[in-house]
């Protein structure tokens, strides 16, 4: 392969305005939503003169993400950390970041927030880190153990947090009892060239590839299989649908540890006709140019991207009103919102637009408005840069 520029471009420690070095750790660089993020973003903040390295602690699903990164050329390194308390965890972390010699590190997500603030403290290099979830964990749990190190080291080790949004960024105002100044809120975006750009050829032969009649109504929902994302409500809401519209197909993009109970639970249902589903894809921009319906049945939520690019690929959604969903979607107008948990209200809402597609077009068209509008990546990218830049001053002044 041919060497790519970013890979040989060295980032001096300079004024504002130079080249900044940022390394990226995250947990894992599986098929999840934090994890697709950094192939969009990343492209985006050449512009910025930041220069990502990224680092993942562990492997997870075969780490898809890290291949991707690597094709658009990016240098990534799995460092095989497989539990937060595991022996020599914190040095092996410690050792990376020294080797890598960034200007700041970037952190996402539990062990790399923990792990990569404290590391990067001792280092004296300074630390962002990004809220992407609203975690609740139950009471005296293991993951509650965890998730009360993290908020302590966010508050003491963390020079800045940033959350997806404004709701993730109240939740750990009050979880981790950080300052208001400590916090800021910086929306994802997506690349809208990539949504804009997928013609019906596409849709056409992926439909075929799922054996989907040309005039089916598709409702679709992307996600990483989890019990939390709702998948089993939608499954339950389903037979009503089908009763008044039989050739509608649900089709399921993307795979996890809930994965083969759902499918058990389709056919428990008698719906192996109209289920597809059709495991990770890295073409989102593509899966979606197939679908006619957006649906995101999630328990919790942050910020969920794929409701952004389902928004940029001009579908009608109907999303639970949970988490940052509602600071996405306005109810009535670019979606539809509905209470969590209730099957009911998923098939009733869906039943609506599928009876009133006029309505069904003008939301999607006001969604792809809003998404251009609100969650355009490069809005994101300049104001994390700028974010980078103002840490990294404050520390070389101190």
């Amino acid at each position: 392969m041919t060497a790519n520029p970013r890979r040989l471009r060295i980032a001096p420690r300079t004024e504002a305005g130079r080249l900044l070095k940022v390394l990226y750790l995250i947990d894992s660089l599986g098929p999840g939503g934090a994890e697709r993020l950094m192939v969009r973003l990343l492209p985006h903040l050449d512009g910025h003169n930041i220069v990502p390295e990224v680092l993942a602690i562990q492997e997870r699903e075969g780490n898809p993400i890290a291949a991707e990164l690597s094709d658009i050329g990016f240098s990534v390194e799995t460092i095989g950390i497989s539990r937060l308390r595991q022996r020599g965890a914190l040095a092996r972390v410690h050792e990376a970041i020294r080797r890598s010699a960034p200007d700041l590190v970037h952190t996402q997500l539990e062990f790399s927030n923990i792990l990569g603030s404290i590391a990067a403290r001792r280092l004296d290099i300074p630390t962002i880190a990004t809220i992407h979830t609203l975690d609740r964990p139950r009471p005296w749990s293991g993951r509650a153990a965890h998730f009360r190190l993290m908020a302590w080291t966010l508050k003491h080790r963390a020079d800045r947090v940033v959350a997806v949004s404004e709701s993730a960024r109240i939740h750990v105002l009050g979880r981790a009892g950080l300052g208001a100044k400590h916090t800021t809120t910086i929306h994802n975006g997506i690349d809208l060239t990539d949504y804009s750009s997928v013609g019906p050829d596409r849709r056409g032969r992926l439909r075929e590839q799922w054996d989907i009649e040309p005039g089916a109504p598709v409702v679709t929902t992307v996600a990483v299989l989890r019990p939390e994302k709702g998948v089993a409500d939608m499954l339950d809401a389903l037979p009503r649908l089908i009763e008044r519209r039989p050739d509608l197909v649900y089709v399921v993009i993307g795979d996890g540890p809930a994965r083969s109970a759902l499918e058990q639970r389709t056919v428990d249902l008698g719906l192996r006709s109209s289920v597809r589903f059709v495991g990770h894809s890295s073409d989102v921009a593509g899966a979606l140019s197939a679908a006619d319906y957006f649906v995101l049945p999630s328990h919790t939520e942050a910020l969920p991207t794929v409701v952004i690019e389902a928004m940029a690929s001009g579908l009608p959604i109907i999303a639970t009103a949970v988490g940052g969903v509602p600071e996405m979607i306005e109810s009535g107008s670019t979606g539809v919102l509905v209470e969590p948990h209730n099957p009911g209200h998923l098939a009733d809402a869906l039943a609506r637009l599928l009876s009133s597609p006029r309505q069904a077009s003008a939301m999607g068209r006001a969604a792809r408005r809003a998404a251009a509008t609100r969650f355009d990546i490069e809005r994101q990218a300049a104001r994390l840069a700028d974010e980078y830049r103002v840490l990294v001053a404050r520390r070389k002044a101190s």
